[in-house]
């Protein structure tokens, strides 16, 4: 058997052997957490290799999935706040938090428009830092949430992984264009880093759980079925909204995949801590989703070449 068609073969196993890794050997993969930047880094640019900076353009696309988001955060909210507190602002933390910056790459392993959703991660994560201090305030009254930290706070964590690969892969192509060239032939190495990282995620969001009291049990449990469904629900709106504009895939991943390492703190900062397991849930079930979104995406391919 060669080496190409092991390769072949071991593809849709990949990520589900990444995240039973990082379940299996989460107390031993900590000390790999500040790799995760540079990882996301790495896999951005490589996917900005083979695009320009025109692709990048906002619109209704954009509008509609923002709606979706925040209005979607306070009605998750005022639902589940009946219930329970903390399961409200578990939904509301998983649904305001802000598109993750490796989603342009799923998309693009998805075969969705990788420009527009590098675009609504921008607008996602700028819109997120000018209303949640209110809206945090809103939900805990007692919270000291002063916007400039929250400002900034997003921006040094976010909008360097967004802009940086892109700005070096505007001046590869003026300086190196072969090397970008080369990086734009290699977009399959994405796939294989991004396995990697889902090591060191799942591993540090298994860790953080368990850190929890275990007398926690039932209502962390309540938390991640609840962290399921926002789950399924902004996948299933986001691909609605996509659909409208003929990308259902950039709209699923725009609206469904987090930065949920920036949801845990913010609730950790200013919510319940307890509600900060639902943004933890949700790293494996985002994560799951388009492990299974890959799988199938490549099935076809293959079924059809």
């Amino acid at each position: 058997m060669s080496f190409a068609e092991s390769r072949r073969k071991l593809k849709p196993w990949m990520l589900p052997i990444a995240m039973v890794s990082g379940v299996v050997f989460h107390d031993a993969i900590g000390w790999l957490s500040p790799l995760s930047p540079a990882l996301i880094f790495v896999m951005l640019l490589l996917t900005y290799s083979r695009l320009s900076v025109r692709d990048f353009r906002g619109g209704g696309f954009i509008g509609w999935l923002l709606a979706a988001q925040i209005g979607g955060a306070i009605a998750a909210y005022m639902l589940l706040s009946r219930v329970s507190e903390v399961l409200a602002q578990g939904a509301f933390i998983c649904v305001i938090c802000p598109t993750a910056t490796a989603a342009p790459v799923v998309t693009g392993m998805l075969g969705g428009s990788v420009p527009r959703v590098a675009t609504y991660s921008l607008f996602s994560n700028l819109a997120v830092a000018a209303v949640l201090p209110p809206l945090l305030s809103w939900i805990n009254p007692g919270a000291d949430v002063p916007f400039a930290d929250t400002l900034t706070k997003i921006c040094l964590t976010v909008l360097p992984l967004i802009s940086g690969p892109l700005i070096v892969s505007a001046l590869m192509a003026h300086t190196v264009p072969s090397l970008r060239q080369t990086l734009a032939r290699h977009q399959a190495l994405s796939f294989y880093i991004w396995a990697f990282s889902l090591i060191i995620v799942v591993g540090n969001a298994v860790s953080f759980v368990m850190r929890e009291p275990a007398e926690a049990a039932v209502l962390m449990s309540a938390l991640c079925v609840v962290s399921l469904l926002a789950c399924v629900i902004q996948f299933a709106v986001g691909r609605a909204i996509g659909r409208r504009y003929g990308d259902p895939v950039s709209g699923s991943q725009s609206l469904g995949q987090k930065n949920t390492v920036l949801a845990v703190w913010l609730a950790l900062s200013y919510l319940h801590p307890l509600a900060s397991v639902a943004p933890a849930a949700y790293i494996a079930w985002h994560n799951l989703f388009n492990s299974l979104q890959i799988y199938l995406h490549d099935r076809r391919r293959e079924q059809s070449a």
